[in-house]
């Protein structure tokens, strides 16, 4: 009897002591008074965020303050999971005229945390054959946390004649490759074949098929009509630079401004709808009736890259604003850029604020005034809000303070 006394105070010790731990715990970084918007958890309120050993700690109101290492006030502020950008280009080398290991792409850190962006996808730009020399190369050198789409076309966006060659383009060697990293490829990319044989797509979907991922289907397949190329994605599959009107497409408004039957068909199917802004990926002449007719983006992926961040895109918060000024609300813009993406690429352990998540998070302004955004084609809307990225944390690391929100005071 004494020695289950003895037991049963020692647990009883251990757990008093053990909870005392926790209630005293040390947090690296406690964010007060912002409003949450995590999408995931349907968390609307002003609350405080904690991290820890770069995770996510707890989201609570009031947490104190005495165990924080250093305390941000994000009052007037809005605290969300880190942006996501399904549409990139970052293969960055020294190739002239190219995409892959070239000039056209873009350094990510240079671009994603000044515009809130934690993680950016990578869309097709490398292939079985090139995929780790962009992992070694650009990926492992990165703060950014970097996914990438894997082309069906061996040297990915290499320039013509190679990126088109159909004896390079192996099932097989792709599914190779996602099983080697698969915490890195979330996907299979076709874009960028001017050919109307079909076999690259159906290659693509074979690929992706036994790799259980999405495919991610981009422009510039000028032979391949769009009512085809929805007709034969999957549920979850994915449409980039949606709301573009180019020869090349056709556009998803027809002529009198309502959105196509078939692409109502393929949205109730499952079909997913990025917006791929790019250089000539987005219309507003497609995208505002598009959207009064219920056709939103599912993620708000951005074409980065060499010459469309300084065209009508700029960044992902651009590309959000004008969805903000088109009517969307700012709950659902920070939706289509957090979670919905992560579940587009599924990895749903990104785009949220769960505690144990990492502690990739974006702390949003929304600035009043008047200001102009322009589309690809140089068409103009104004509107009256739009977003700023004050504060990008990556891992549990500031990577990026616009106004030293985290900097001490110099006192006089």
């Amino acid at each position: 009897m004494l020695s289950k006394t003895k037991t049963r105070l020692s647990i009883g010790i251990a757990l008093y002591l053990c909870a005392i731990i926790t209630q005293g715990q040390d947090f690296d970084l406690l964010i007060k008074n912002g409003t949450v918007i995590d999408p995931k958890n349907e968390v609307n309120a002003i609350m405080d965020v904690a991290i820890l050993d770069g995770r996510i700690f707890k989201v609570a109101t009031n947490i104190p303050t005495d165990n924080a290492r250093k305390v941000i006030d994000a009052t007037g502020l809005y605290v969300c999971p880190g942006l996501i950008d399904i549409h990139t280009h970052v293969f960055v080398g020294t190739k002239p005229d190219a995409f892959a290991d070239g000039v056209l792409s873009l350094s990510p850190d240079d671009f994603t945390f000044k515009s809130g962006v934690t993680t950016v996808v990578d869309a097709g730009t490398s292939g079985w054959r090139n995929f780790p020399v962009f992992k070694k190369q650009v990926i492992d050198q990165s703060k950014t946390n970097i996914l990438a789409f894997l082309n069906i076309a061996g040297t990915g966006l290499s320039g013509k004649p190679t990126q088109e060659e159909l004896t390079d383009m192996d099932p097989e060697k792709v599914v190779e490759t996602i099983q080697r990293y698969p915490d890195i490829i979330v996907g299979v990319k076709i874009g960028h074949y001017e050919g109307s044989d079909w076999t690259p797509f159906e290659r693509t979907l074979a690929a992706a098929d036994k790799a259980n991922v999405p495919v991610f289907v981009e422009c510039h397949l000028p032979q391949y009509p769009l009512e085809d190329q929805l007709r034969r994605m999957r549920p979850g599959d994915i449409i980039t630079h949606s709301f573009e009107k180019v020869s090349e497409r056709m556009p998803v408004v027809d002529e009198q401004g309502n959105v196509r039957t078939f692409v109502k068909e393929a949205q109730k199917r499952g079909i997913l709808f990025d917006v791929g802004h790019g250089g000539a990926g987005f219309w507003f002449s497609q995208a505002i009736p598009a959207s009064q007719q219920g056709l939103w983006p599912n993620s708000f992926g951005t074409d980065l890259h060499r010459f469309s961040m300084n065209a009508g895109m700029k960044d992902m918060l651009n590309v959000m604003s004008k969805y903000l000024n088109m009517g969307m609300t700012k709950e659902d813009v920070i939706l289509h850029a957090t979670w919905a993406p992560a579940k587009s690429i599924r990895r749903e352990d990104l785009g949220q604020l769960s505690k144990g998540a990492v502690a990739d998070v974006t702390v949003l302004h929304i600035r009043s005034g008047n200001f102009g955004f322009v589309d690809a084609g140089g068409n103009k809307i104004e509107g009256n809000q739009k977003f700023e990225a004050e504060l990008t944390i990556r891992a549990g690391k500031i990577v990026w303070d616009l106004n030293g929100l985290s900097a001490s005071s110099l006192k006089n």
